[in-house]
């Protein structure tokens, strides 16, 4: 038998009759998710450097033949409802493909879900957010129940008797699926329930009634909801209208005394990308639910959940827009038109060079939101207020550039980038879905004109920050200063373009104090300074190209 560490020789291919297959890229697995330069300065800077030989470990599974495999099995073969048994009996189940599970399994085992909680180390929470970073070049799908396991868990923590319960098992490595009664599990995942039919963001809109019953804390709800993503988690946070106002809920799949809670799902959606991961309808009647929180703070305390899943969509695009740039990279070495190979054309380097600057603002800026999340954590008040407003203002934009990012990596590879089997559709169906899921453009946007409004110390801990790269660039220098004046006259109308300037303006300062000089002035002299087009692949001609590829695609990758 041959050993697993050995290459396995390739199956002998006959040549065709008509012709030879020539300049043709080789398949890129395996590689090493890790080798990206800006992801590992920043785990280190923001006090996760004890993390890193766990993330490059991580990072050459990610990486691997058997790694990537799962990632197009899973989506292959979508996840299928099942609601009834053979017998007759209501089920509600969704049965997913084995490579899910491996998927799974190995998110959680790694920390991926609710550990970072439970480890009281500085930095666990960058650690997380840098393992996924690298896992997150397997697929996207099976990240939404480990972000909502994730973020449950301080949303829990406003009933401590609750948390005191299940936390411990929202925060285990062990990944144990199937419905069974909670506490009887060695590991749970988290799902949440906000928007319905009429209202979506506008959850305050929500009509799902929540009943008292007569044991305290205890009520039954009834109603029906729109997008409930992940619905074989066990528990579930959700939002419904009781006596006193719209309440945060749990909601188990299983009761504590072994039978199904009301829990049926309707249909799955059929959406446009993410199509590992079931998002469903389900509908409550007479569920059981125990009150998370205050009766009618329901927005407040759940809040808690959407401020980490925020944070989570960002890092799921900066994870994309590695992922298809390594792709390109690869192909573009391996591929020959015009008597040169791409990678040695000028306009291919350009191209490149351009969406590696984009690439690294990106994941600079998610490993900054994570270390600030992991020092709010630990109570640190001005890292609380910066996370406050930079969470939102990263949101806002890093998923808006997903998908023209996503586009651009794609044409890269041309023809063959439009084929299923390169993989690149599958990240490009999945580039809008992060811009969408835990509020749009729009009610991002609104919300960092909200924090403004309510919380003058956002802005101090905004331009606090700012402040740290000041002197460094006068391209720089001059974008804070426009920030400043537009904060003056910040309206509805203009949150988009406000929110845009204050998320390129915090990137080019990220990247000018800890970028090399190559990628730091090459991103003001385009995001800020205006010496840029309107497509990537417009850089100034002298933009130092081969001191940006040299450090975005190594060797390695």
């Amino acid at each position: 038998m041959t050993s697993t560490l050995e290459p396995v020789p390739h199956t002998r291919v006959e040549p065709y009759a008509t012709h030879d297959v020539t300049n043709q890229p080789p398949p890129l697995a395996p590689y090493d998710a890790s080798e990206d330069t800006a992801l590992l300065e920043g785990l280190r800077r923001e006090g996760a450097g004890w993390a890193e030989d766990d993330i490059r470990r991580l990072g050459l599974r990610a990486g691997s033949a058997e790694a990537q495999e799962w990632g197009e099995l899973a989506n292959r073969h979508e996840p299928e409802l099942r609601t009834h048994d053979r017998y007759g009996n209501r089920v509600d189940e969704v049965d997913f493909h084995p490579s899910w599970h491996e998927l799974m399994r190995t998110a959680v085992a790694e920390g991926l879900a609710g550990a970072a909680w439970a480890d009281e180390r500085p930095g666990a929470h960058v650690a997380r957010t840098a393992g996924g970073l690298v896992w997150g070049h397997t697929e996207a799908g099976h990240g939404c129940p480990t972000s909502m396991t994730y973020a449950a868990v301080p949303a829990l923590r406003h009933q401590p008797e609750l948390a005191k319960v299940y936390e411990p098992l929202l925060t285990s490595r062990e990944y144990d699926p199937g419905l069974r009664v909670p506490t009887h599990k060695r590991g749970l995942l988290a799902g949440m329930g906000m928007t319905e039919k009429q209202g979506g963001s506008d959850v305050r809109s929500n009509t799902t009634a929540a009943t008292p019953t007569g044991e305290p804390g205890v009520y039954t709800l009834r109603g029906h909801k729109w997008f409930t993503s992940a619905p074989m988690c066990d528990v579930f946070l959700v939002l419904a209208q009781a006596p006193g106002g719209l309440s945060c809920f749990l909601v188990p799949r299983i009761l504590p005394d072994g039978t199904r809670n009301t829990f049926r799902i309707q249909r799955l959606k059929d959406k446009l990308g993410n199509r590992s991961n079931a998002s469903s309808e389900p509908e409550f009647d007479g569920t059981v639910a125990w009150l998370v929180g205050p009766e009618g703070r329901g927005v407040k305390t759940i809040i808690e959940m959407v401020n980490c899943t925020r944070l989570d969509c960002v890092m799921s695009s900066a994870t994309l827009m590695r992922k298809t740039l390594v792709e390109a990279g690869h192909h573009v070495r391996h591929r020959s038109a015009f008597g040169a190979r791409l990678i040695d054309q000028p306009l291919m380097r350009n191209v490149l060079a351009d969406l590696a600057l984009e690439s690294e603002a990106a994941t600079t800026l998610t490993l900054r939101l994570a270390g600030a999340a992991d020092r709010a954590v630990r109570g640190d008040a001005g890292e609380r207020a910066f996370r406050r407003i930079a969470t939102a203002v990263g949101k806002y934009w890093v998923t808006k550039r997903g998908p023209a990012f996503t586009a651009e990596a794609l044409e890269c590879l041309g023809g063959n980038g439009y084929v299923e089997e390169s993989g690149m559709p599958r990240h490009y169906r999945e580039a809008p879905l992060l811009s969408i899921w835990e509020g749009s453009g729009n009610v991002n946007a609104l919300d960092v004109l909200r924090a403004l409004g309510r919380e003058p110390d956002v802005a101090d801990a905004l331009f606090g920050e700012l402040a740290l790269a000041e002197g460094a660039d006068a391209r720089l220098d001059a974008a804070v200063s426009r920030l400043k004046g537009a904060l003056a006259t910040a309206s509805q109308t203009g949150a988009r373009r406000l929110v845009e300037q204050m998320a390129l303006t915090l990137q080019a300062s990220l990247l000018v104090r800890h970028a090399p000089p190559a990628v730091a002035d090459a991103f003001c002299a385009t995001r800020l300074g205006g010496d840029w087009g309107h497509a990537f692949g417009t850089l100034p001609d002298g933009a130092d190209l081969d001191a940006i590829l040299e450090r975005a695609l190594p060797a390695g990758v």
